[in-house]
């Protein structure tokens, strides 16, 4: 299995709507509202490299609420 967390900026006032959604997808373990420099944080797991890309790219930045996502690797679980 491959994780990450996903670091999402929504448009201003669109963090809830953009939290629902996200919370639904396949693959989402959990997704909170974070105050930072991102909205959102999403922990996503994946069967391999390109099913956690698709899970990205064609879902979570697919939706039009979204402005920018960063991709956070997780190396190792202990």
């Amino acid at each position: 299995m491959t994780y990450a967390y996903v670091l999402i900026k929504s448009d201003q006032g669109k963090q809830n709507d953009a939290l629902a959604k996200i919370s639904k997808m396949k693959g989402v373990e959990t997704a909170h509202t974070v105050t930072g420099p991102y909205d959102i944080v999403a922990y996503v797991a994946a069967e391999d490299m390109a099913s956690l890309g698709r899970t990205v790219i064609s879902k979570i930045q697919n939706l039009n609420m979204i402005k920018d996502t960063m991709t956070c690797i997780v190396l190792d679980l202990l």
